[in-house]
């Protein structure tokens, strides 16, 4: 008799940080020591009195550095984050116009802020297939997109689905190796179903000689069919740098598209050996429509029955922006749609089976749209073995420095030696984070459109418990986390006034 297979289980992921004494990083050790040094300077020139004030303005100072919340958020990032919120709306960034009534060039609607110099071009592949790409001059990147088809894990055996995750995890860590690659990201977007494409379908196939109580049953399919019903759209960004190598001259669009083309077809086969399904470059005028849908939620109907009529919008990518948005402290509205923009906080603790995310990702009936956006960004086989072993004496240090370390503390040092002897072995390393958009659509039309919008964040909230992770609302930056939440690459620490490494050393 053969026993059942173990359910096969993953975890082991870990938050960066560097050394140092306590909650403190490297920097944040530094500071302390310099503050202390001081604190003595003053006693010895100064005096008692002056002493102790030094010691607790130091003492303050420290306080926003050591004392965290839930999110791992220090009271110096919790009070960054009120100033930049009070300098956008004194400046009225938080605020956005666009068309012939608009602030925009020439009238125009193009996309706000983050994705506002974005260009769009469209080249072809080694196999012939177009390809949109998207470059961000300010940042030096082209991303391409990838629209996929994935199978689904209804009715598969768990070893096939075990096979499709580690081809995935493959998959991930052989981006490391990809020249020029910065970053990829997977959304997967739920939004309600119209109904045109199953109307399109059923009038393509229907046989007007068919038995009246045939067609009388097709019919009444194709109207109630779609009332409830949601589609799911899956696509996979990735974000290639323009930028030469150390030395060497800036890359021109039409070099980073020539070198993609190139790679695109390898890239495609490798992801469809994961249940991605077909995959194929998405292209300008998808992408276009993609975005546009995004903005404004009511386009979604209008581009489907243009497609059911055999015609193809025409969109350009001036004219897929919002026509008008604001930013809230909390919340962004755009073009009569208002949406909540999560990011990750914490990655699931201890083990979780594949499954961890199916009730994220999956439609929800009190969420008329939901984006989940997986945000990676592979480090190549150099650098991932600098920063495990970084991380591994970190840990080391950590767990040394104390004489009754905690249990977390030991947790934490067997799991960076772990990762320390996966990536010997020749593991990929990947940095990942998530956001997730839950979008009220028609909100002009609601008579209280703010309370359809909690009833979407109390869903979100119970579906982070079920895959067990933190989000934390974008608070001040709702309207660049949503940017950056949609299929364009865009990558947020390259946009952020203060480097990540800076932060993850105080």
């Amino acid at each position: 008799m053969t026993s059942a297979p173990t359910p096969r289980t993953y975890g082991n992921w870990r938050r960066p940080a560097s050394a140092g004494l306590g909650s403190l990083g490297t920097l944040g050790t530094g500071l302390l020591l310099l503050g202390l040094i001081g604190v003595i300077a003053t006693l010895t020139l100064a005096g008692l009195l002056w002493g102790l004030v030094t010691a607790v303005v130091l003492s303050l100072l420290l306080a926003l550095l050591v004392v965290r919340d839930r999110h791992h958020r220090s009271g110096v990032q919790r009070l960054s984050s009120r100033v930049g919120w009070a300098r956008a709306r004194r400046s009225g960034t938080h605020l956005y116009r666009s068309g012939p009534l608009g602030r925009t060039p020439e009238g125009t609607f193009q996309l706000p802020g983050l994705a506002a110099a974005s260009q769009l071009s469209e080249w072809e592949d080694s196999h012939g297939r177009p390809f949109a790409m998207v470059t961000v001059p300010a940042t030096r990147h082209a991303t391409v997109v990838l629209v996929t088809e994935p199978d689904g894990a209804s009715l598969v055996d768990e070893e096939q689905v075990d096979t499709w995750v580690a081809h995935w995890g493959a998959w991930l860590g052989a981006l490391g190796n990809e020249p020029g690659l910065v970053a990829a990201s997977v959304t997967i977007e739920t939004a309600p179903d119209s109904g045109t494409r199953l109307r399109r379908e059923v009038d393509t196939h229907l046989d007007p000689r068919a038995p009246s109580v045939a067609l009388a049953m097709l019919r009444e399919v194709v109207d109630t069919y779609p009332a409830g019903s949601a589609t799911v759209t899956a696509f996979v960004s990735l974000t290639f740098t323009t930028a030469g190598r150390a030395g060497g001259r800036k890359k021109e669009t039409e070099d980073v598209a020539r070198d993609v083309a190139t790679r695109l077809p390898g890239l495609t086969a490798g992801l469809s050996a994961t249940g991605a399904g077909v995959v194929r470059p998405a292209t300008a005028q998808e992408l276009c429509e993609v975005i546009r849908v995004a903005y404004d939620p009511s386009a979604a109907r209008v581009v489907d029955e243009v497609h059911a009529a055999g015609v193809s919008p025409e969109l350009r990518w001036s004219d897929v922006g919002p026509t008008a948005a604001e930013a809230g402290w909390g919340w962004y509205r755009h073009d009569g749609a208002l949406s909540v923009t999560w990011s990750m906080t914490a990655a699931p603790r201890g083990e979780v089976f594949s499954s961890v995310l199916a009730d994220l990702v999956a439609p929800h009936p009190d969420i008329d749209r939901k984006r989940v956006t997986l945000l990676y960004r592979p480090l190549d086989a150099g650098r991932a073995a600098r920063v495990v072993e970084q991380d591994r004496r970190t840990a080391d240090f950590r767990a040394s420095s104390s004489s009754r370390p905690t249990a977390r503390v030991l947790l934490e040092q067997r799991a960076a030696a772990l990762t320390a002897e996966e990536e010997a072995r020749g593991a990929g390393l990947v940095d990942f984070g998530m956001l997730v958009t839950a979008t009220v659509a028609d909100a002009d039309l609601l008579d209280d459109p703010r309370a359809a919008l909690e009833v979407a964040r109390a869903a979100v909230d119970n579906l982070a418990a079920t895959a067990r992770t933190q989000l934390r609302p974008v608070y001040g930056s709702q309207d660049s986390a949503f940017a950056a939440a949609l299929p364009l690459g865009i990558v947020p620490s390259a946009h952020l006034s203060v480097p990540g490494e800076f932060r993850e050393a105080l």
